[in-house]
């Protein structure tokens, strides 16, 4: 039996360092996600019904094939059944880019395509909880054969490789069974976004907020913030995704609890009234996701490519309690020399032994393993009438939380996961720590 159907017969429910720049993909997967909901909720009218025409032709033309079949869409709108794995692949193309704000692209120093980051979205099954893996880009792992994307036959298989050669070697497919064959799961559903969709749809957004807890300049992406709060949209929100020489030791460690803090803010605001209550803003990260699809910037599998799929995945996660939604770091220790990562398995099969089982996680580890944030206060529920507009600052309680707030599920021991296993969840708000 191939390693990849071992993997699969296993049907587990879930999903540092290096020179390759990366933007962050759970931006896009979340915001696509928000952007079908928007979709459907225009649909009531014949301009929504040409937007749900025109995002299902888009997204199914563009497709690619991860090896797995889509089933059956019921005929009404709900939650997804079961559980769900999604890969989030964020690729350093230069293809489409602004050179203007993309030197190196100019100077094509990086030819190629490669997955600078990597994230594996679980959404478990009742009660629902939502884990994002992290996995360091130049993770030592071994490659499975994949086919090459021009059908001209397969790459072999490879021992000892960065994983952010996976989608060099064959694109998303490969990343997703290189993954796989890493963890044991089974990827249903795969997205990657280049640096110029992450830009357009953080536009759309309209900004999400972020903490510094010192002031940061990064020469290598242009950022410069002061300590503070500060609401990110653009080509900025992206600067701050890429940003590692200016926070923490300087690593990809750094640079993915950067992110966590971002995706943890982002969670908020697309359960917050202020997005996905917004028509207007619905419609208008609809209308972005399928401009970056078309545009070549944001590429789906086949399995992920139906609107009406998408819909029921975002269903499953719109209440799922800040508490229960887990940013981790996949485990690793350094390799010889210290320039590379290799993965600490035995920690890893803790975490994802708790996924299969849908029990909840307790983190024993640092919230970035020191390398680049704090812990400052707590989100919380909603008071009846929330004060629009209102921002955390360092140490201040946060008051954005999900509407419709789910039943607690009957009380369980969390599982205690190994303390190489580090992140922070949605609840926490964190702010960034400069490098010294």
């Amino acid at each position: 039996m191939s390693e990849r159907t071992s993997a699969k017969s296993r049907r587990l429910p879930v999903a540092r360092h290096g020179i390759l720049r990366s933007p962050n993909p759970i931006t896009q997967i979340l915001t696509v996600l928000g952007a079908i909901v928007a979709v459907v909720v225009v649909s009531v009218g014949a301009v929504g019904a040409f937007y749900v025409w025109d995002a299902a032709n888009a997204l199914e033309t563009t497709s690619v094939s991860i090896g797995e079949e889509e089933g059956q869409l019921p005929p009404t709108l709900g939650e997804i059944e079961g559980g769900a794995n999604i890969l989030v692949v964020g690729s350093d193309s230069c293809e489409g880019q602004d050179l203007a704000l993309f030197p190196r692209c100019a100077a094509d120093d990086a030819p190629g395509e490669r997955n600078d980051v990597t994230m594996l979205v679980h959404i478990s099954d009742s009660p629902r909880r939502v884990t994002v893996v992290s996995f360091p880009r130049d993770m030592i792992v071994p490659i499975p054969s994949c086919p090459r994307e021009d059908g001209s036959g397969s790459y072999s298989a490879m021992s000892a490789q960065m994983l952010n050669a996976s989608y060099m070697y064959g694109g998303l497919p490969c990343t997703v069974a290189t993954i796989e064959s890493l963890t044991g799961v089974d990827i249903q559903y795969a997205a990657s976004i280049r640096w110029t969709g992450v830009i357009n749809i953080s536009d759309a957004i309209g900004g999400v907020d972020v903490c510094l807890a010192e002031d940061v300049h990064d020469g290598h992406t242009g950022l410069n913030l002061t300590a503070g709060q500060h609401s990110l949209v653009g080509a900025e929100a992206l600067q701050f995704l890429r940003m590692r020489h200016g926070i923490g030791d300087g690593s990809d460690l750094g640079r993915i609890s950067n992110q966590q803090q971002f995706m943890s803010s982002l969670v908020r605001t697309l359960q917050s009234d202020g997005v996905l209550s917004n028509p207007g803003t619905l419609l208008n990260l609809a209308n972005t996701a399928v401009s970056q699809v078309k545009s070549g910037q944001l590429l789906l599998s086949n399995t992920l490519a139906n609107p009406q799929r998408m819909v029921q995945i975002a269903m499953a996660v719109r209440s799922v309690p800040y508490s229960d939604i887990v940013f981790v770091q996949y485990p690793t220790t350094y390799a010889e020399g210290g320039s590379r990562v290799q993965p600490v398995t035995s920690a890893a099969k803790v975490l994802f032994d708790a996924l299969a089982a849908n029990e909840p996680l307790q983190l024993t580890g640092s919230t970035s393993g020191g390398y680049g944030t704090e812990v400052v206060g707590e989100a919380t529920a909603p008071t009846p009438e929330p004060t629009a507009g209102a921002t955390p600052t360092p140490g201040a309680t946060e008051t954005a939380a999900p509407t419709d707030a789910a039943t607690p599920a009957p009380t369980q021991t969390a599982v205690e996961l190994p303390s190489q296993i580090t992140g922070q969840t949605a609840a926490q708000v964190t702010c960034t720590l400069a490098q010294h």
